[in-house]
């Protein structure tokens, strides 16, 4: 299975039980309400995954469950996120013999490299697989931004396809088509800024709210690529106070939660997490809550 890079892509949250076990049954919910709303790809192992807190057998279980529940609809990438080169080659093949059609790939993680480091980590994890590599771009929350030129040495290698960008840097969009047009996919990894994101030209949207409400997320895509721009900016506006729960520092916490009041997840995260409490539980339950009593009625997408 090939990967177009574009559409919603939820980078999805690891379901527990209440005894600190995988929850396939809570996660088989949400991947079918997922599926169900046209969702381009399921996205596993990033920061909303809990991916630091997995064991390593857990997450090669994770991923041959979900390429079983997904059955070919949609592929299954795995989020890689290691500290050294010869961890994330280890950690890209392992994937791939579980199923994953693809990876999504975080610099090296602890120690903030040189451009020219960085530029030969994702090099040569390339040459020792064969999957296609979104680059994630986030210089905010991990230090080390992958530059322009960075990329031009980077996309010599055919399977690094794409970048999730989250600069937070809007005009880095066109920059980024300017320079390479097609060659390098652009997919939104800031859920407040998808909108903008995709009005500027990007192929898609990583997400992190879809997790809680798919259909909504999905719709504004869908409505943006159509150019029914009111419409899409309608949705938007609602969801951007839930949207802005994914830009903090407890983002696992509250879409959790939100996964609770839509009735597709638990509140159930692994330690030293814990789930939300006092006054910043009862903040975030009211915008969800608010959220859940002004919920738009999604227009017909099929419509011209």
């Amino acid at each position: 299975m090939s990967i177009q890079w574009n559409g919603v892509m939820p980078a999805v949250t690891t379901k527990f039980t209440s005894d600190d076990k995988l929850d396939f049954n809570m996660f088989e919910v949400n991947m079918k309400a997922q599926l169900d709303a046209g969702v381009s790809g399921i996205i596993l192992g990033g920061t909303l995954g809990e991916a630091s807190t997995l064991l390593e057998e857990e997450k090669r279980e994770l991923v041959k469950h979900t390429v079983s529940l997904t059955d070919g609809k949609v592929p299954v990438i795995m989020n890689i996120a290691e500290q050294t080169t010869k961890g994330a080659i280890l950690a890209a093949n392992k994937a791939e013999q579980d199923g994953a059609k693809g990876l999504m790939m975080l610099p090296p993680m602890r120690y903030k490299a040189s451009d020219h480091e960085t530029v030969a980590y994702y090099s040569d994890v390339a040459r020792n697989t064969s999957l296609p590599i979104m680059v994630y771009n986030n210089p905010v929350d991990y230090k080390i931004e992958v530059t322009l030129d960075m990329f031009e040495e980077l996309l010599k290698f055919d399977n690094i396809q794409a970048v999730k960008e989250s600069t937070r840097d809007i005009s880095n969009v066109t920059r980024m088509i300017n320079r390479f047009g097609d060659r390098l996919k652009i997919l939104s990894g800031v859920d407040t800024l998808a909108l903008e994101s995709l009005l500027m030209g990007s192929d898609g949207w990583v997400s992190g709210l879809v997790c809680a409400f798919p259909a909504e997320t999905v719709a504004i895509y869908k409505l943006a690529k159509a150019g029914r721009i009111d419409e899409a900016l309608k949705i938007y506006r609602w969801f951007l106070p839930l949207l802005e729960l994914d830009i903090n520092s407890l983002l696992v916490q509250n879409i959790k939660l939100a996964e609770v009041a839509t009735g597709i997840g638990t509140e159930n995260v692994r330690a030293p997490r814990l789930p939300l409490h006092g006054t910043e539980r009862e903040r975030v339950l009211a915008i969800i809550e608010e959220g859940l009593r002004t919920r738009p009625t999604l227009p017909n997408l099929s419509a011209n």
